[in-house]
């Protein structure tokens, strides 16, 4: 049996076609520079990772010293390393990693002589509390939120209030289409 060479012809060219596209797209698979996903486009879960205090501008700024342990046991939290040796210093360490936020790590030093406070070491600006919930917010969304409460104008255009209808009282509890069983007298 003889093949039409113009068949035999269409045939070659359509498999050369498809194996230029096959390799094509493995060329573009392997030079993908995202080791975050697989296959350029399976991002796996990564498991969120907090570990230690967060403290904030607000928390450091009332912090006074003179204050006692108890004091700023109160507003920071209890420390995270709190070392028998080094009985005059705490140590809050923090460290947050979450998948599309970049990672972040603070140390915050707090000294005391004896039971009163000597000294708080931030190791440079804290953030404040909005700051942070901004730098770890993934969520792709527009938090812009309505106002909650009405303007003026608003309050005004509001109709005026109506007296409640007046309603009837009505009996409460069973009504019994039956004599009880017991006779009461």
């Amino acid at each position: 049996m003889r093949m039409n060479p113009s068949f035999l012809a269409l045939r070659v060219a359509t498999l050369a076609l498809l194996l230029t596209g096959a390799l094509s797209g493995c060329q573009s698979v392997r030079t993908m520079p995202s080791a975050d996903s697989f296959l350029g486009m399976i991002t796996p879960y990564k498991v969120e990772v907090v570990q230690g205090n967060l403290i904030t501008q607000e928390q450091a700024a009332l912090i006074k010293p003179g204050m006692t342990r108890a004091q700023t046991k109160d507003i920071l939290g209890s420390p995270l390393l709190a070392d028998v040796f080094h009985a005059d210093r705490w140590d809050y360490v923090f460290t947050i990693r979450r998948q599309g936020a970049p990672a972040q790590s603070r140390r915050v030093i707090v000294r005391f002589t004896g039971d009163t406070l000597l000294s708080i070491d931030t190791g440079g600006e804290l953030p404040t509390e909005r700051e942070f919930v901004a730098s770890i917010d993934t969520f792709k969304t527009d938090r812009n939120a309505p106002p909650l409460e009405l303007s003026e104008a608003q309050i005004k255009d509001l109709p005026a209030p109506q007296k409640p209808a007046v309603v009837e009282a009505v009996p409460v509890g069973p009504v019994r289409d039956y004599p009880p069983l017991e006779s009461r007298s």
